[in-house]
């Protein structure tokens, strides 16, 4: 595999802007879902905190329907991984590190695994594979970093590698590392049961009714083809797909739908107004689409 390097500032950089975000205190909040004849909707009033601390609980991604993963940093500083079941209302350590610190977890294509990125001991930045059965953890890809963020198709990650430009990469093999797009954002997202990968694009703006925004948009893995999904909401980074063609975005307190295989346009669905909470800055949906768990800032 050809090896991907950056320079040791860039490592900081990268570094940098994790503990800045982790420095902000920020709640995990679950609101009741429902899709009925393919119309998805927010249930009136269901709004309850999942997490409630000072600190940093952040960056959720459902395992299945009934389980969501997330980054923790505890009171030295270290981030682990934890899981919630919405079944017996429990959390469990997935992690449980002093030297390294662990995020954006997600579950991997074949169901094995929690894949993190861990900041290592010596700074590395790199995805490794923690087996659900608690055994030990496996590096994937050492010679690929700093990874930032990712998403799986195949048993495989394309990864955003943080550099000047950052790239979006797809080691087909180890002699074939693809760069997929450059200047992606800070969500990486795979589309419900396409081969594509999305992302926003930060590479160029748009204005659209007097404000600046940007596109998302797509790669096909296996059709080798760039896509197009229209703009975001606002210069905001984080999406989700609800279905295959039901994206949802946050501005704000806000929340919206685009229906891409019917129109361009995001329609605003619901108002999320938690007392001593400000904006919305993740968000993820279960499988089932029966629930939406949100990351909002403490004020």
């Amino acid at each position: 595999m050809n090896t991907i390097k950056h320079t040791f500032c860039l490592i900081i950089l990268l570094l940098t802007c994790f503990f800045a975000k982790a420095q902000s205190s920020s709640d995990l909040i679950v609101l009741d879902t429902k899709k009925l004849f393919g119309k998805f909707s927010i249930i009136g009033g269901s709004a309850q905190l999942l997490t409630d601390r000072e600190g940093y609980d952040n960056q959720p991604n459902f395992i299945n329907d009934k389980q969501v993963a997330f980054s923790s940093i505890d009171e030295n500083g270290n981030s682990d991984i934890i899981v919630y079941s919405f079944d017996t209302e429990e959390f469990t350590n997935m992690t449980r590190t002093t030297t390294k610190s662990e995020f954006s977890p997600r579950l991997t294509d074949c169901g094995k695994y929690i894949s993190a990125v861990t900041v290592e001991e010596d700074s590395s930045q790199r995805l490794w594979l923690y087996p659900i059965n608690f055994g030990e953890p496996e590096l994937l890809y050492d010679d690929i970093e700093p990874v930032a963020y990712y998403a799986w198709h195949n048993n495989i990650a394309a990864m955003n590698i943080l550099g000047e430009p950052n790239e979006l990469v797809y080691p087909y093999s180890r002699e074939n590392i693809a760069q997929l797009a450059q200047n992606v954002g800070n969500c990486i997202q795979k589309r419900p049961k396409t081969s594509e990968i999305t992302y926003v694009d930060k590479g160029t703006s748009v204005v659209l009714n007097g404000k600046e925004t940007f596109e998302l948009k797509s790669y096909d893995l296996e059709e080798k083809t760039a896509g197009n999904y229209g703009v975001a909401m606002g210069q905001g980074d984080d999406f989700a797909w609800i279905d295959k063609n039901t994206l949802i975005m946050a501005k704000g307190q806000e929340l919206y739908i685009k229906k891409v295989n019917k129109s361009m346009e995001w329609e605003k669905i619901a108002v999320v107004s938690m007392p001593g909470y400000g904006a919305i800055s993740r968000l993820a949906a279960s499988p089932a689409g029966d629930k939406l768990v949100l990351v909002m800032e403490r004020k």
